[in-house]
């Protein structure tokens, strides 16, 4: 369904500040799969879902969806496969717009839009019980601004419109590390029933390793712009919290040593 080849990414390139944010990255995702992608910061996880959504062209590599290859498409033509949650709340949403209206837009997403109301009698009722079966008590405010709710209540309404129309590809960017923690709990409990519901093929980068570990039916670890662990199946099934942050540990000690290692070469030939 996602097919990701060789994939690189260098930002400011050949300057001080250059960054190798993705070197070589292959990757397959099957349709229905829930990947989770965790890392330290400067990875290149959350670079990993902005080259898939298009926020950026890559240098090289090719990107396929659904057969399509997407490689070079803008932003805004690949949104017709791909549903986005993003860490603030108030990101991908209007504030000024009432809860019915922003829910209208997103599922008219990726769709020809002519001369019509985009929020009729039919789909208001749609929403409405889209919107109640979230359990939140929030079907009889549609008509609220979506800018007055809580951060939490924001986040759920925006998830919801990420996966209204049942994307090829859902894309979670630590969609719950702005949040208090009873707020996150509640934004993972709707996102793993969304996604098991309408079986939606989702990557999700996180930095909590209970959600690495519980979520998910796949773990991707990646360092330094590459995957360095790739766990499936019973493997996965049997990861811990307690576990995960074990391999991050000896990932830190690696770094330590391979830096370590390549000042000692320098000191050497200096």
């Amino acid at each position: 369904m996602l097919e990701l080849k060789q994939l690189v990414k260098t930002f400011h390139r050949g300057t001080p500040n250059e960054v190798r944010a993705l070197r070589g990255v292959t990757l397959t995702i099957e349709r229905g799969s829930f990947v989770v992608v965790i890392g330290t910061n400067g990875s290149g996880k959350s670079t990993l879902l902005n080259a898939v959504a298009g926020s950026f062209l890559v240098d090289t590599g090719s990107i396929k969806m659904s057969g399509q290859d997407v490689t070079r498409w803008p932003e805004h033509r690949r949104a017709k496969f791909i549903g986005r949650v993003f860490q603030n709340p108030f990101t991908g949403t209007a504030p000024n717009l009432s809860i019915a209206e922003n829910l209208a837009l997103a599922a008219k997403r990726g769709r020809r839009r002519g001369l019509g109301w985009a929020l009729d009698s039919n789909l208001s009722d749609q929403l409405r019980e889209r919107v109640r079966r979230m359990g939140l008590g929030m079907e009889d405010r549609l008509t609220n601004a979506i800018g007055s709710l809580s951060g939490g209540q924001r986040q759920s309404l925006t998830l919801l419109m990420a996966g209204l129309m049942k994307p090829d590809l859902l894309l979670l960017d630590e969609h719950t590390a702005a949040l208090d923690p009873k707020s996150a709990d509640q934004v993972i409990r709707l996102t793993d029933d969304m996604i098991q519901r309408d079986k939606l093929t989702t990557m999700m980068v996180t930095h909590s390793m209970h959600q690495a570990a519980y979520l998910g039916d796949r773990l991707i670890m990646m360092v330094r712009g590459q995957i360095i662990h790739d766990f499936q199946g019973a493997e996965k099934r049997r990861l811990t919290p307690e576990a995960l942050l074990e391999r991050f540990e000896e990932v830190r000690r690696m770094d330590q040593l391979d830096e370590a290692a390549a000042e000692e070469l320098r000191l050497q030939y200096v």
